[in-house]
């Protein structure tokens, strides 16, 4: 600072002389570590207080961004979604085993409340042709049927209630059995399957249609998960797995048939 001082006196006595310019020189060499020093300490506390002064800026900045991100989030959810239903419409436009009985193509607007409570409640209902009985279907397989009908709206009871029971052909064999609810996400139990009958693991079951059945014949219902037959029983114990996942139901259709015809 002193050394400052005394050249500031000089310059304002005389600026046109060469030994002052060449002092001036050397000093500004000289303090030019010194002003870096302090350029580079004050720096931060500059940005601090700039920092300070845009922060309303910034947080709206951010804020916008975030939203904007939310959105495209938003958006790509709804376009997979709207993929995935239209996959599930398509697999449901040619179902094989139904297709000589008129249908009605109804989304799932209610689901299972839970395994104590297995039904869904469809946006269909009776202005549409439904009616009490019809079995109900997905592209997979069976479903369940309708158990109460408004103008508008349908109750399903799904095979995987405990009040719900189905009579069941194994595919390989003919053989006979009805098979019963155990709740959602529960493999079915299967009784009267006769124990001479060789049942394989993940053999096809499909609804018997015998006379008086609720439900037509060939409709997939499940696929064996366990077989065994013990000495002196009159059946086996047998299991099946639905085919379908009545957890997770979104579109279903409803066949409109019934037993008598």
């Amino acid at each position: 600072m002193l050394t400052a001082a005394t050249l500031l006196t000089l310059d304002q006595r005389g600026s046109g002389n060469a030994a002052v310019g060449t002092v001036k020189d050397a000093a500004r060499d000289a303090l030019a570590p010194v002003q870096d020093f302090l350029g580079d300490a004050f720096s931060p506390v500059g940005n601090f207080i700039g920092g300070i002064l845009h922060y309303g800026d910034l947080k709206a900045e951010n804020e916008r961004l975030r939203e904007e991100n939310d959105e495209l989030l938003g958006r790509v959810a709804r376009e997979d979604d709207a993929e995935r239903e239209r996959e599930i419409l398509l697999s449901q436009q040619d179902i094989e085993f139904a297709n000589d009985i008129p249908r009605v193509g109804a989304r799932v607007i209610e689901a299972a409340g839970s395994n104590f409570q297995q039904t869904v409640e469809i946006s269909k209902g009776s202005s549409s042709g439904l009616a009490e009985g019809m079995p109900v279907v997905t592209g997979g397989g069976l479903v369940g049927r309708v158990t109460s009908v408004s103008r508008t709206r349908a109750t399903v009871l799904l095979l995987t209630d405990r009040t719900s029971s189905v009579g069941i052909r194994l595919a390989a064999s003919g053989e006979v059995g009805v098979a019963s609810g155990a709740g959602g996400g529960r493999d079915m139990p299967v009784e009267l399957v006769d124990p001479k009958v060789e049942v394989k693991r993940n053999e096809v079951v499909v609804t018997s249609g015998l006379q008086g059945s609720v439900f037509p014949p060939g409709i997939p219902v499940g696929k064996v998960r366990a077989a065994k037959a013990r000495p002196g029983e009159l059946q086996q114990d047998v299991s099946i797995r639905p085919v379908v996942d009545v957890r997770r139901l979104t579109f279903v259709q409803v066949l409109q048939w019934s037993p008598n015809g």
